[in-house]
């Protein structure tokens, strides 16, 4: 099959609600968090508890328990997907995605900073090691390093426990990631908490039409940033897809049967968007979401990317919520001076923001810094 090449050109103001309508935050959507989870290709879980705010935003009636509950019964799991960082998906993605990526997984172990403190270990050996250990029982990374060290004494021991988790499919087990409660890392194997093995090696196509399906329109450029994977060209090149061009001239695909793209003047509600979501970081060209200007803003050299603030769909500031003796704060720190009814609109989203995180909380305020 071949690739259309050519089509309409789409404004930038057309790609942002498009984007929103297709991560469910033009309005909340009827989804539960399980479908929502398998529809956005996960949740980035680098901070633990940041897929809560990303469901409560997009997802109307979502109780943080919800997602809880999720992740006890293993539904839902973290594990080193997308970029190689750790992500909130679907127990059916976690074994279908992983071999998929796996070529990425191995990339930053050969040509990051931890391949020079694994050179000389045979991969298969630690892996068989490491699997036995930790499908034994739950194992935090210093009880691997502990255990795993005096078998490869001229290896890193921390480089070698980064290159399993991406060696071999290992799942952060709860209670981290629920819902208000403290855990440690601790790994076990996805197929051993699933109960069943990783898929074989699958066609990356699928995972590119599922990317569009939740980010598009977008380019190949566009594609690789957000699933760290090189390569993509050729696999777009053998897809049917629409085709169209963004102001700048760079083509941008589509899945043939998605519907019609939504009005570039639909009103679109204030948004507390959380820390390192996607949204933000699935694209090459963030400007349909992310002005150039701010993204340092956003985004801080150490790695941290804050949640943010959407006016008029668009990133207009950060925030972050402070909780101490009894209060939950959140506090809004906007790029440029908000109009009143921004203001008002963002001051009451965050509010009930902090009856769905907070309920407990003896006193609920919005800040603005």
């Amino acid at each position: 099959m071949r690739r259309t090449t050519s089509g309409p050109v789409l404004g930038r103001r057309t790609l942002n609600r498009a984007l929103l309508d297709r991560q469910l935050l033009l309005e909340r959507s009827g989804m539960g968090p399980l479908e929502a989870v398998g529809h956005l290709v996960g949740l980035q879980s680098q901070a633990p508890h940041a897929a809560y705010a990303a469901l409560w935003t997009r997802l109307d009636g979502f109780a943080f328990g919800d997602l809880s509950r999720l992740l006890l019964d293993r539904g839902v799991v973290r594990i080193a997907l997308l970029r190689g960082t750790v992500h909130l998906v679907t127990a059916d993605d976690a074994l279908r995605l992983r071999p998929v990526l796996q070529p990425l997984l191995d990339r930053q172990i050969a040509q990051g900073t931890w391949g020079p403190g694994v050179r000389g270990v045979d991969r298969d050996e630690a892996v068989a090691a490491c699997r036995a250990l930790v499908e034994e029982e739950p194992r935090t990374p210093g009880e691997l390093r502990d255990l795993l060290g005096p078998r490869w004494p001229d290896a890193d021991p921390a480089s070698l426990v980064n290159a399993l988790r991406n060696w071999l499919p290992l799942v952060q087990v709860p209670p981290r990631g629920v819902w208000g409660v403290s855990g440690r890392t601790a790994y076990t194997t996805a197929g051993s908490w699933l109960g069943r093995p990783p898929a074989a090696a699958s066609d990356p196509r699928a995972l590119v039409r599922r990317y569009l399906a939740a980010f598009g329109p977008a380019s190949v450029a566009d594609a690789q940033k957000w699933s760290g994977l090189t390569g993509l060209r050729e696999v777009f090149a053998s897809m049917e897809l629409r085709g169209y061009r963004d102001e700048d001239g760079r083509v941008l695909y589509d899945d043939p049967d998605a519907g019609p793209l939504p009005d570039p003047d639909l009103p679109v509600g204030a948004r507390f968007v959380a820390d390192f979501d996607n949204l933000v970081l699935s694209h090459a060209d963030r400007s349909r979401i992310l002005a150039r200007e701010h993204v340092r803003r956003v985004m801080t050299a150490n790695g941290i990317v804050r949640g943010t603030v959407l006016v008029d769909g668009f990133v207009a500031g950060t925030w972050s919520t402070d909780r101490a003796r009894g209060s939950a704060v959140v506090t809004v720190a906007s790029f440029a001076p908000l109009a009143a009814a921004d203001r008002d609109a963002l001051e009451a989203e965050g509010r009930r923001l902090l009856a769905a995180s907070d309920p407990e909380a003896d006193h609920h305020d919005v800040r603005f810094a």
